[in-house]
């Protein structure tokens, strides 16, 4: 499987960039993962909407759903003219009235997704786990025979994480606070935690995402490296891995 950075900044893009956003491709599956402010016009540079066959929404917070509304958009012209013949399916939790909003006349289809959720693209099986954060937001794990991919989103320090991306080859956590701003925003990790969750979980490769809009991001690098020895690095716009 290749996974693809299409945003990775938290809050709101940066000049030219996007918010979360990550592109999961196995054989002939393309498969968005999350879908932020941006992530509708970057991921253009990787795939033609016509091959988005999914997207899976980790939760209805703007900076991970805000251009959803206009792909629903683009579905329906795609196949109003003729050029696409798929609706396209959107997983998200059923627990905020937001899901109902997935559901787009016959263009969009609201597919709902829980922790006991095992959804299967193809030779992929994505599995979930819900977060500690504000409101609700699952984890994702993407398997696809001996390799494992998760995506952490939002949240704050959770064991049960750490057991979710148990020896997984890749691990994209969120890191949007430095070890100093520990505590004064909830539901989310300081690089440290990140990269403590990532040596127990024993993972081989490590990417901080969902970064802030101030200090200076090698101090991310820094602060997690100093519980973390694997291969880790920065999210970065179009950063491809291959699994």
């Amino acid at each position: 499987m290749k996974i693809t950075t299409i945003g990775y900044w938290g809050a709101y893009p940066e000049v030219n960039e996007a918010t979360s956003g990550y592109l999961l491709q196995s054989d002939d599956m393309n498969i968005l993962i999350d879908c932020g402010s941006g992530v509708l016009s970057n991921m253009q540079n990787h795939i033609d909407l016509l091959e988005l066959d999914a997207v899976i929404l980790s939760h209805y917070h703007a900076d991970h759903m805000a251009d959803i509304y206009s792909l629903q958009y683009a579905i329906r012209i795609l196949m109003d003219l003729k050029k696409r013949e798929k609706p396209l399916y959107i997983y998200g939790y059923k627990k905020d009235k937001k899901f109902e909003t997935l559901n787009y006349h016959h263009y969009t289809v609201a597919c709902p997704i829980d922790e006991n959720s095992a959804i299967k693209f193809g030779n992929l099986t994505c599995t979930f786990r819900e977060n500690v954060h504000a409101d609700p937001c699952f984890s994702i794990r993407v398997e696809k025979e001996d390799k494992a991919f998760v995506y952490t989103a939002d949240t704050g320090w959770s064991d049960e994480l750490i057991k979710f991306s148990h020896k997984a080859d890749l691990l994209i956590c969120e890191a949007s606070l430095y070890n100093e701003n520990y505590g004064i925003v909830s539901g989310h990790l300081t690089a440290g935690e990140a990269g403590k969750i990532a040596k127990m979980a024993e993972v081989r490769h490590l990417v901080l995402s969902h970064l802030p809009h101030f200090g200076e991001h090698e101090q991310l690098l820094k602060q997690a490296k100093e519980n973390f020895n694997g291969k880790i690095e920065l999210a970065q716009t179009s950063k491809t891995w291959d699994l």
